[in-house]
């Protein structure tokens, strides 16, 4: 169960780097007519895609709602990450105690 706990935690720490990369691209106006920014922007879109909209500010403001509406959706993905990974690392029970069943 641990390193399925790992796994998870992993994972949830790559989605919510590459939502923060692509906040960084938004924010710095980076041209997606670059292939990598593109890609990177289009796998950044589809996992906030469901965090679209819970700000709408202003005109002239979109660069400030998509950090904050995607900053919250790495926020959500890396909480939820955390939490799932410490309930596995429960459900696996005390390292010792698995250690001593064992070697009776």
């Amino acid at each position: 169960m641990a390193r399925l706990a790992g796994l998870v935690a992993l994972l949830g720490m790559a989605v919510a780097f590459v939502i923060a990369i692509g906040i960084a691209l938004v924010v710095l106006d980076a041209k997606e007519t670059n292939d990598i920014v593109r890609v990177w922007l289009d796998v950044a879109r589809f996992l906030t895609d469901p965090f679209r909209g819970i700000f709408d500010l202003e005109r002239g403001k979109e660069h400030l709602q998509i950090a904050i509406n995607w900053g919250i959706a790495a926020l959500v993905y890396l909480a939820v990450a955390m939490l799932i990974a410490g309930l596995l690392r429960r459900a696996g029970g005390p390292s010792f105690l698995r250690r001593r069943r064992a070697a009776h």
